[in-house]
């Protein structure tokens, strides 16, 4: 990442030959030799070999464009009719504070500020407790069935999990919304791939002489 320059170059060459003189002198000393480095030499071969066959393999096995398509059109069915949920929540570690929450928010707290000063969970209580739109099944239960029996605007009574005590607010519901070919397209054909240089090393697998 760093610009083209004679002292980059210089820095290269002299990196290059201090590795060459060292490899050398290591082999006249026979070093490759010792158990424990020939160990390590061949796992390093094997896995270089590897990435190579995985490259060679998705290089002459490419995905036609109408399977990917199909794949589209087999996850956008998948998901026709589903819904998502965008929800926050206050994570807490003991009943009672939960249920001091739920009458605070009962007497028009904001959920917003008792997030940012109750929560415990890190990953979201300087948003307010904000998850984003969701799939309840994602969720451990009873969270994500606390969700589903949710009106729009409603906020749950405290609900406990193996996390603690939460209290969940429902901010809005909506049919999943799925991108357009174009936008996840990349991805699918790489998950693709994926499973097709899955199935060849299975393949490998049973025609190999495992022993």
């Amino acid at each position: 990442g760093q610009p083209d320059s004679p002292d980059l170059r210089k820095k290269i060459k002299d990196d290059l030959i201090d590795l060459e003189v060292i490899a050398q002198e290591a082999l006249s000393k026979k070093l490759d030799k010792q158990p424990e480095v020939a160990q390590i030499i061949e796992i390093t071969k094997q896995n270089i070999l590897r990435n190579a066959f995985a490259q060679d393999y998705v290089k002459n096995h490419p995905i036609a464009e109408d399977v990917i398509k199909q794949e589209y059109e087999t996850q956008k069915k998948a998901v026709m009719g589903r819904k998502e949920y965008k929800v926050a929540h206050i994570l807490v570690t003991s009943e009672k504070e939960a249920k001091a929450i739920s009458a605070a928010l009962k007497n028009k707290a904001s959920f917003d500020k008792l997030a940012k000063e109750k929560s415990i969970d890190p990953s979201n209580k300087a948003q307010g407790g904000q998850l984003g739109w969701t799939d309840p099944s994602k969720f451990v239960q009873p969270f994500g069935e606390a969700i589903i029996r949710l009106n729009k605007g409603q906020i749950s009574a405290p609900v406990q999990t193996q996390y603690g005590w939460h209290i969940i607010k429902l901010d809005d519901i909506r049919a999943v919304q799925i991108p357009a070919y174009e936008e996840i397209r990349a991805s699918m054909e790489k998950h693709l791939q994926q499973l097709a240089l899955q199935d060849a090393v299975k393949a490998l697998r049973h025609n190999a002489d495992i022993k």
